[in-house]
């Protein structure tokens, strides 16, 4: 909790020039804010700076998003592939709906495809950043994200949080996390 405060106090400013670089570059709001499976599947709606044109997710490939999207805007690759757009779910790691590290949270609609062991991954709440930014990340199946996430809820430890933070500022800073797997896809669950 302390850490996302002091991230967000120390982003301010950047943040600012975030909003005003997005209200730029095309029309719509500065925050994109989708339903995802919380806790105990509890739906809370996600915070992201907006990446793509508004409306995207009736467009194209909808929920999916293929390497090199014409959805994406300018500002909008910048902060994917710095994962910059993700930053304003620190306010919901003040807001007790994220934790700092856990499973990503997923679409409500996944629910109905989960076996009742992937139904584990819900038992904790979702997290900034997770075990499988390290593994593969955005190349990664859907399987293979929950194969994680259940690694991570039952291999849990502060240690382990730590490495996982710490490789996830590896991983942005190497841009080793890029979108889209073998296909060029990043995939909605099947």
């Amino acid at each position: 909790m302390w850490v996302s405060l002091i991230s967000l106090i120390v982003f301010a400013v950047p943040f600012l020039v975030i909003a005003i670089l997005i209200k730029l570059e095309s029309p719509g709001p500065v925050f994109f804010l989708q339903e995802r499976l919380g806790k105990n599947g509890k739906i809370f709606k996600m915070f992201k700076f907006r990446s793509m044109v508004q409306g995207a997710a009736h467009m194209g490939a909808g929920l999916e998003v293929v390497k090199n999207d014409s959805r994406v805007t300018r500002i909008g690759r910048f902060l994917r592939r710095t994962r910059v757009d993700e930053y304003p779910q620190l306010l919901q790691i003040l807001l007790g709906q994220m934790s700092l590290v856990g499973p990503r949270p997923a679409f409500p609609h996944h629910l109905e495809k989960y076996t009742e062991e992937e139904k584990k991954r819900l038992s904790v709440r979702p997290g900034f950043t997770n075990m499988d930014i390290l593994k593969g990340g955005n190349a990664l199946s859907w399987p293979e994200r929950i194969k994680w996430d259940l690694w991570y809820i039952d291999h849990w430890s502060l240690w382990l949080d730590i490495k996982i933070i710490l490789g996830s500022f590896r991983v942005v800073l190497t841009g080793e996390d890029e979108e889209g797997g073998a296909k060029g896809v990043v995939e909605d669950y099947k």
